[in-house]
């Protein structure tokens, strides 16, 4: 591990004055950080302690629920508020990682995990998230956990590793407002403008600029968010990244779908917002029928390599087992 500064913030203005210093990184829970440093993958010259801030609290506000950047993931998942009016938020923190991470990781630590796969964690392996221009391991190796949608274009020869979070999938299905405080001043992005894929600069994940903070996100409270329900599969039943997920909310008129957000994760290269899927719902029955139509428009752009071609057909499944939970209210 190279030798770094520790700082602990003891208000935000401070913490805003040391994470501009050049190869400052912020930390909280530490959760995925901590792992990265040890492998030797982030190198910081300074580490801004903020987990002292007073920014932890959950709330209902005007705008909808308000959720500070230092919220523990387990608190969010239990907060009546949030399993009240925003199940599918609830749901997929729950099936993130294990009791003792969510103990400890925060939202706005979730928000900025690192795009990763195994070729990134290993200093040994190309990676051009790591180093830029070295080139990518995955795409011609052990890709079988590795992204299928946005991959295209410019990104295909860049990387091609899944974004991690089951949060921010189900952040994305419910329009959510991601705060932050830094050089930009105070800035309101909404989450599925967060996050970048891996174009020109696979390095740079997110449209942060240096030194900037999440303060919190707000989440609207909509009748799609009160019938909302997120589905993931994985290689173990717990302590494990989704080979597909998916995060449903629905709006219904009588049995007619009138509105519909539908977010994936373990199939791209970040959160994935399907606006095809969504299309294909609105206006037809909340039937079997159209949830599988919906699911083909999904993952009808995938670009598969030789490993991962299962992720096609997995996700299409995913998605339409979370409408049917979302519309029935009975997990499938």
């Amino acid at each position: 591990m190279q030798p770094f500064r520790y700082l602990r913030a003891r208000d935000e203005e401070a913490a805003l004055e040391s994470g501009r210093a050049a190869g400052a990184m912020f930390i909280a829970g530490g959760t995925g950080l901590v792992d990265l440093l040890k492998l030797g993958v982030e190198r910081p010259t300074t580490l801004v302690d903020v987990s002292a801030l007073p920014d932890a609290a959950i709330e209902e506000t005007p705008a909808g629920i308000r959720i500070g950047a230092l919220a523990r993931n387990s608190d969010v998942a239990y907060h009546p508020l949030v399993q009240r009016h925003l199940p599918v938020l609830s749901q997929a923190l729950l099936s993130g990682a294990s009791a003792q991470l969510r103990n400890m990781a925060t939202v706005g630590g979730n928000l900025l995990q690192r795009t990763r796969c195994s070729y990134f964690r290993d200093v040994a392996w190309r990676c051009n998230k790591r180093q830029p221009g070295s080139g990518c391991s995955a795409l011609d190796g052990e890709n079988r956990m590795h992204a299928v949608l946005g991959v295209a274009g410019g990104a295909a020869d860049q990387c091609i590793a899944v974004h991690p979070s089951d949060m921010c999938v189900a952040l994305v299905a419910l329009d959510a407002i991601v705060h932050t405080r830094g050089a930009p001043g105070e800035r309101a992005i909404p989450i599925a403008d967060l996050h970048l894929a891996p174009r020109a600069h696979p390095e740079i994940e997110t449209v942060l600029a240096p030194g900037e903070l999440i303060t919190s996100v707000t989440v609207p409270v909509t009748p799609l968010a009160a019938r909302s329900h997120y589905v993931k599969v994985r290689d173990r039943a717990s302590y494990a990244f989704a080979l597909a997920s998916a995060a449903v909310a629905i709006e219904l008129r009588g049995r007619v779908v009138r509105a519909a957000r539908v977010a994936l994760g373990g199939v791209a290269t970040k959160p994935w917002r399907s606006p095809e899927a969504e299309r294909a719902l609105v206006g037809r029955p909340a039937t079997r029928a159209s949830f599988e139509h919906a699911a083909a428009a999904a993952l009808a752009a995938a670009q598969p390599r030789a490993q991962n071609r299962y992720k096609v057909d997995l996700a299409q499944r995913v998605i339409v087992r979370a409408l049917a939970a979302a519309t029935t209210g009975k997990a499938t």
